[in-house]
């Protein structure tokens, strides 16, 4: 069985697959950024949304077209589900970490 670093391979499993996703998604993020914080360098400001997957079905529902700003939807689909699962993940861990420190 391959090492777990192995087993994550964000080049050769990732971005080589999907490169004009993973730019169009790029290009998502920075639109939002600047459709909200035109005057700060890209960030993620997690206080602004936080109904991702109810977002994500919202563009669902319209993808294959263009929203009103010239980002796809199906890009913004594909942000919210990025960022629905860093947020699980970082539970995940934080949950693991707190079961950790209560024993």
């Amino acid at each position: 069985m391959p090492s777990t670093r192995k087993q994550k391979s964000v080049f050769s499993g990732v971005l080589k697959y999907f490169p004009d996703a993973i730019m169009e998604v790029a290009r998502c993020s920075w639109m939002g950024n600047n459709q909200h914080h035109e005057d700060k360098p890209l960030h993620w400001d997690r206080n602004k949304s936080n109904d991702h997957l109810d977002a994500l079905a919202r563009h669902l529902i319209e993808a294959g077209s263009i929203d009103d700003d010239g980002v796809r939807h199906s890009a913004k689909v594909a942000w919210r589900a990025l960022a629905n699962l860093q947020l699980e993940l970082e539970k995940s861990e934080q949950d693991a970490i707190t079961k950790t420190k209560s024993y």
